[in-house]
């Protein structure tokens, strides 16, 4: 089965293809803006990576959310609720860690299907 990767880099991908199943790298959004605005971001990013491989949200199969501090899962929460695809709800997990910067607040990482 053939491997397809996009925007690799010298470090990773930010996504990788194979035998129908994409694997998002985590996605984050832009440092500096609060929980709720990053969260928009990095799900944006999880719509545009998702249709570069063939597919999109309604395909997820997983997704792992890590917050810098779960004092903001409400907040997260309430723009996933709005971005998520009705009645497509993934397998989810979220859990509170020390992002690679601390002006990130939350990294969104994705498994899906391809189209």
């Amino acid at each position: 089965m053939d491997i397809t990767r996009y925007e690799t880099g010298a470090r990773m991908s930010a996504a990788v293809v194979h035998n129908g199943t994409i694997y998002l790298a985590g996605q984050v959004g832009q440092a500096g803006s609060d929980v709720s605005e990053q969260t928009r971001q990095a799900l944006a990013e999880v719509d545009r990576l998702l249709a570069l491989a063939g597919s999109d949200k309604t395909r997820i199969l997983s997704a792992t959310v890590w917050l810098a501090d779960m004092a903001d899962f409400g907040k997260m929460n309430a723009v996933w609720d709005a971005w998520v695809a009705p009645g497509n709800a993934p397998a989810r997990a979220t859990g509170e860690s020390k992002l690679a910067t601390p002006d990130y607040l939350v990294e969104v990482i994705v498994v899906a299907a391809q189209a």
